[in-house]
């Protein structure tokens, strides 16, 4: 099923196939991510969080859902790879500045 995501967040998604900087640029300079019980703040940590990520697991994700809940862009996404538990459906709960995300927290 196909989804229309706001542009940074297609960007997003896209660039999540590809590599650290280009998750990175998607992101507003003083971003915060939380995953896996971490928080990286600004886009160096983000880069690095997602090079982190990449070398330690192979996976896809394919969006097919998307809501609003309390200021938030919700996209739930069915991701499948290398990692334990796979495949699972993540939620990724975005808040968007201007053109950028501002912030994301991923959830199961």
């Amino acid at each position: 099923m196909t989804i229309q995501l706001p542009a940074p967040l297609s960007a997003y998604f896209k660039a999540d196939a590809v590599d650290g900087e280009a998750v990175a640029q998607c992101f507003a300079e003083a971003a915060i991510v939380t995953d896996e019980g971490g928080t990286h703040a600004g886009r160096d940590a983000i880069r690095q969080w997602k090079a982190g990520a990449s070398a330690k697991y192979t996976y896809t994700s394919e969006p097919f859902a998307i809501t609003t809940e309390g200021g938030r862009i919700v996209v739930t996404s069915h991701v499948t790879g290398d990692f334990p538990g796979s495949p699972v459906d993540l939620r990724y709960l975005f808040v968007l500045d201007g053109g950028k995300i501002a912030s994301l927290e991923i959830v199961a």
